[in-house]
């Protein structure tokens, strides 16, 4: 697996990327081959150190972020949690990671209930400004609001994040 260290505002040293290696190495090597990229990315707020992981594996994209006070405690956390992720898709994702992946470890986990879609909804989309997506967002009361952005004429999805700010989701034309 080929791992990237990276850091905002603050400092690592070469044997915390070393660890990181050794670490994303032992725990996740099962599930995914060699051609594997996992990045780390970490920043400190407060006092406490914010470790995202995101690992990308045969068109697939895991990710997860954890919140501690010391980086290899906020790193070890953020595997756990693609761990669990991984469980909890287990029946979906077997066919898609390494084919030893589950043969051991997940032997005893439950079977997973299928995906049910409970309600389909059609809107028009008008066009907007991402400000404008926003506010309309915000006035529904919803967590995210999907548009035809004014600017550029592609379908958008503006969300809220877990800080409190908004992101936009913009498909790429490659």
């Amino acid at each position: 697996m080929k791992v990237t260290v990276n850091a905002k505002k603050m400092q690592i040293s070469q044997s915390f990327t070393e660890h990181a290696q050794k670490r994303l190495d032992a725990k996740l090597d099962k599930f995914f081959g060699d051609e594997a990229e996992a990045k780390v990315m970490l920043s400190e707020q407060k006092g406490q150190i914010t470790c995202e992981l995101t690992v990308r594996y045969s068109q697939m994209i895991f990710r997860a972020e954890q919140t501690a006070v010391d980086k290899n405690d906020a790193l070890d956390a953020a595997i756990d949690k693609i761990i669990r992720q991984i469980r909890k898709n287990k029946t979906r994702l077997e066919k898609r990671l390494k084919d030893s992946a589950f043969k051991q470890e997940f032997q005893d986990t439950v079977e997973e209930a299928d995906i049910q879609v409970i309600r389909s909804k059609k809107f028009k989309l008008r066009p907007m400004a991402v400000e404008e997506a926003v506010l309309q967002m915000n006035m529904l009361g919803h967590s995210f609001f999907m548009f035809k952005n004014a600017a550029t004429g592609a379908i958008n999805v503006v969300y809220r994040r877990d800080d409190g700010g908004y992101a936009v989701l913009e498909p790429d034309e490659d």
